[in-house]
């Protein structure tokens, strides 16, 4: 059975701005970035007068290898990622956007007095999923949603959700997250996948490009209709660059307890073969 989400009332304060903060500053975090300009003032057109209000989260430093599928150049090898993305997309908008030029963890949100109402993660480690995790499922948090895109060498996804907090309280309806979903994902104890390498041809092996930006623009259009609309009929969606395909993941508490039936009997399954 599919159903409709519907935005919360929280999210339709016309006169202040959409909070969101972006978790990462790499492929999938700089293709976000890039993209929100256009749906902070397609929300203004729309009656939203406070559009969006975007916090970019990074520590990491630009390398030359990253001058291949990211948006930087020789230039900005040295420079902290969130800093100049941040720097080149107020300029060019005259924006008033911010920069966090430090790595995320999961008291991140306990100093940030206005707290975001979307978090983005596009961060590639279990550990940095579990910090949003643990950040956003405190029971005095009020982040309404979490998006997260991740993604190997040709495929990816992103799955929206509604963390359980003080924002989001238990029942059917709610948007189950990919943590809750996929549980492997942000399990830091599982071990992390290898990391992109620092050799530009062996990154491209193992990462094709326009795969950041396929997911980014595919998760930006769904925030746009949830935003213009108020209503979804899907959260998510899984992208394979390989055949074409895209599959999305349906507003069906039905498919949510068959996903995670699935992934608990795998779990058992994994458990008994190390025995």
């Amino acid at each position: 059975m599919i159903n409709e989400h519907t935005l919360p009332k929280s999210m339709c304060r016309r006169g202040q701005p959409l909070r969101v903060l972006i978790v990462g500053a790499g492929g999938n975090g700089s293709a976000v970035l890039l993209g929100l300009p256009y749906l902070h003032q397609a929300m203004r057109v729309w009656g939203h007068s406070g559009g969006l209000h975007v916090m970019l989260v990074g520590g990491d430093l630009v390398s030359e290898t990253n001058c291949v599928r990211q948006p930087f150049a020789s230039a900005d090898v040295g420079l902290n990622k969130a800093t100049v993305l941040i720097n080149r997309v107020n300029l060019f908008w005259g924006l008033r956007w911010q920069a966090h030029p430090e790595h995320f963890h999961k008291d991140s949100l306990r100093s940030n007095s206005a707290g975001p109402h979307l978090i983005i993660g596009c961060v590639d480690t279990r550990a940095a999923r579990q910090a949003i995790l643990s950040a956003v499922t405190r029971a005095n948090d009020s982040t309404v949603y979490w998006l997260d895109l991740g993604n190997n060498a040709s495929s990816g996804q992103y799955v929206l959700g509604q963390p359980l907090n003080a924002a989001n309280r238990r029942n059917a309806g709610r948007l189950r997250t990919v943590a809750e979903l996929y549980p492997e994902i942000a399990d830091a104890e599982a071990g992390e996948d290898p990391l992109p390498s620092c050799s530009a041809a062996e990154a491209l092996e193992r990462q094709e490009p326009f795969i950041n930006q396929v997911l980014a623009t595919s998760a930006l259009a769904m925030l746009a209709r949830l935003f213009r609309y108020g209503v979804l009929t899907h959260h998510g969606a899984f992208y394979n660059a390989s055949t074409g395909r895209t599959s999305v993941l349906g507003v069906d508490p039905d498919l949510w307890k068959k996903i995670q039936r699935r992934i608990h009997r795998t779990s058992l399954a994994a458990r008994k073969k190390l025995r």
